[in-house]
């Protein structure tokens, strides 16, 4: 097991620095650069004015050496001006006795996550804020997504065919067909609207970024959770009814156990094994996928902070947005790897 997690969290660095590599490159494009330079300065500046001011920030170096200081692995740049020296890890214009006495390395892996250029403000402060909100709705989502999704998915794989089987199978099809946006709507159209007497929905979620009830939370997470369910529900039935087939159970069943038994103690433990890793996966689509969400309620969260980072070209903050998803992509994925494994002995036994 231990050179298993070796092997597989060597090959996650390595596919977490392929990824960010990638993803540094396309923001770092030079119409991407000129665009922030005319953002910072004015929309009229002259080629000569945006080439100054780009070499003035750092942004003209090569691209691996401005990888290598965005990391924290190459030392940060320095440029001497008739005002002082300026440069990546020193804070406004220094003296050469203070720019000696700065750090050499400030990136990344020391903890430091740029400027927003839009939010005037550290992005590691506003990164944190954001991700904790989107981890409290991930929180009831989760909570409200798995059990009720294992329910359905069991139910229905108990007896393969039956009316119940086919309504619940109907249901997970059904919400994992609904996009979110049109579940939300249709949410929000119901539930705001006087007409029909539901008025209890305020029609936005921004407060429950501060104080979260039911009457401004619930909706989100009900969005969320229905369009995540039939799929988890569907893997559950198909590993259900799977199981309920296999020659142990035929035997448990031909010997009169209670057919109660039979699923509690025999079935259930091994149809849960297999949509371990589904719902692990769920994890990173909740981060990133709760986009569409987060706009439609006005829940600024991950998910709200990356499409106005994309949308205002605050390359800092979007690095950082790929920094953060990436990393909970792939240990997402070593933990659902490890787990499986302890869970199914066959697997850990060869």
């Amino acid at each position: 097991m231990g050179l298993f997690i070796l092997r597989r969290t060597g090959v996650m660095v390595l596919t977490a620095l392929c990824l960010t590599f990638i993803v540094f490159f396309l923001t770092n494009l030079y119409p991407n650069l000129e665009k922030l330079a005319k953002t910072q300065g004015n929309f009229r500046m002259s080629d000569e004015a945006v080439a100054s001011w780009l070499t003035r920030e750092g942004y003209l170096q090569p691209l691996p050496v401005k990888y290598g200081q965005w990391l924290g692995v190459l030392p940060g740049w320095t440029l001497e001006t008739e005002g002082g020296i300026t440069g990546r890890c020193i804070d406004g214009t220094a003296t050469a006795e203070e720019a000696a006495q700065a750090p050499r390395f400030c990136g990344i892996l020391q903890g430091d996550w740029g400027y927003s250029t839009v939010f005037r403000d550290e992005v590691s402060g506003i990164i944190g804020t954001r991700l904790g909100l989107t981890g409290k709705l991930m929180f009831w989502v989760l909570v409200l997504m798995v059990p009720s999704a294992r329910l359905v998915g069991v139910l229905a794989g108990m007896r393969e065919g039956s009316t119940t089987d086919r309504t619940l199978s109907t249901f997970s099809i059904i919400t994992t067909a609904t996009p979110e946006y049109v579940s939300g709507v249709i949410f929000i159209a119901v539930f705001t609207s006087s007409t029909v007497g539901l008025k209890w929905f305020k029609g936005t979620a921004t407060s429950a970024m501060e104080d979260a009830n039911f009457e401004n939370f619930f909706l989100p997470v009900l969005t969320i959770s229905l369009y995540g369910m039939g799929y988890i529900a569907r893997m559950t039935r198909a590993s259900m009814t799977e199981v309920m087939t296999a020659q142990y159970i035929r035997t448990a069943r031909l010997k009169g156990v209670k057919f109660s038994n039979i699923v509690l103690k025999h079935a259930l433990r091994n149809a849960l094994i297999a949509p371990f890793t589904v719902i692990l996966l769920q994890v990173p689509w909740l981060l990133n996928g709760v986009v569409i969400v987060e706009t439609l309620f006005n829940y600024k969260g991950f998910g709200w902070t990356l499409v106005q980072a994309a949308g205002n070209n605050d390359i800092e903050r979007l690095l950082a947005v790929s920094v953060v998803s990436v990393v909970v992509v792939l240990v997402t994925q070593l933990i659902s790897d490890i787990g499986y494994v302890y869970l199914n002995p066959r697997i850990r036994i060869s």
